[in-house]
């Protein structure tokens, strides 16, 4: 049963940087497609990247483009999530997710940018 533990979160300015990282145990992370998600309060979860099994196709949503960067690490068995230049608006919990035949989440790590 693969489990999933992000950390790196935290208070950051605006324009700061932050390093989220999705630790896994139970199983081997380069066997799964991986996402990070984020979520607001009031609003509904959202897709932040994703990336495929060997990291060859990596997506990113509109709003984080150019700012942020999925990566793994797989000797650590690891998932980070480099975000640059973040704004007010990137508040909120992320969370890791890691998919194969079914869906596994993490417990969520607050990001919150201050103006």
């Amino acid at each position: 049963q693969l489990q999933l533990v992000e950390s790196g979160g935290g208070l950051v300015q605006s324009g700061g940087s932050l390093r989220l990282s999705c630790a896994a145990s139970g199983s081997s992370l380069d066997r799964y497609a991986v996402a990070w998600f984020r979520q607001a309060p009031g609003k509904e979860r959202e897709g932040v990247s994703c990336a495929t099994t060997r990291s060859d196709v990596t997506n990113y949503a509109d709003s984080v483009k150019g700012r942020f960067t999925i990566s793994r690490d797989n000797a650590k068995n690891t998932v980070h999530l480099q975000m640059n230049s973040l704004k007010p608006e990137d508040t909120a919990v992320y969370y890791c997710n890691a998919v194969t035949t079914k869906n596994y989440w993490g417990q969520g790590t607050q990001v919150t940018v201050s103006s």
